[in-house]
């Protein structure tokens, strides 16, 4: 996908094979314990030159975008699941673990999610699926009465990647984790 149109437009063999080269470095390294993804590194590191690693990820997020892809689909079938659960407080509590282990488990993954700009139209896209996704979930629980009627989907998006950086500038545990998420949902009822 081109990131200004959104049209899918086809890889030569050898640029298919060069980006796949990138994304296999690049999780190496994260595999290894070292996430800053230097772009120079991994051209290096991957046998090509740093104006194709360039070409197919102008920038880290971009890197992190494609990196991210599988997780966010994950995430986007988790939404809809949710919003398709006949309980929808339970749908919603649900999602919420779910999306929280995942962006505890994977800081790229994280910046992705809480990122207000997209590098490329396929991480837009997704991000707009997820969104209606969540809004179906919160009416349906408006509409039973267990959410507030001002939070709206980004604001949740917003409060979980707040739970994310909590854990982490602290000590990293995950009984924080699960502290914060309850501080949450108890914040997502309805006033008294």
């Amino acid at each position: 996908m081109t990131p200004k149109t959104g049209r899918v437009t086809a890889l030569r063999a050898d640029a298919a094979r060069n980006r796949a080269r990138v994304l296999q470095v690049a999780r190496e390294q994260l595999a290894a314990g070292d996430d800053s993804l230097q772009l120079n590194a991994i051209a290096r590191l991957a046998g090509v030159g740093v104006g194709t690693v360039y070409r197919h990820f102008p920038n880290r997020h971009a890197l992190l975008e494609a990196l991210s892809v599988e997780r966010f689909q994950q995430l986007v079938s988790e939404a809809q699941a949710a919003a398709a659960d006949e309980n929808a407080l339970t749908g919603l509590h649900r999602l919420l673990r779910f999306a929280l282990g995942r962006a505890l488990d994977d800081a790229g993954f994280a910046a992705v999610l809480e990122s207000a700009s997209d590098a490329e139209a396929r991480t837009s896209v997704m991000k707009a699926e997820l969104e209606r996704a969540v809004t179906d979930l919160l009416d349906r629980a408006r509409h039973a009465g267990v959410v507030r009627h001002d939070i709206e989907a980004d604001d949740v998006r917003r409060l979980l990647c707040g739970i994310v950086h909590a854990v982490h500038t602290g000590d990293g545990n995950p009984k924080y984790a699960e502290l914060y998420l309850n501080v949450l949902l108890e914040g997502l009822r309805p006033p008294r």
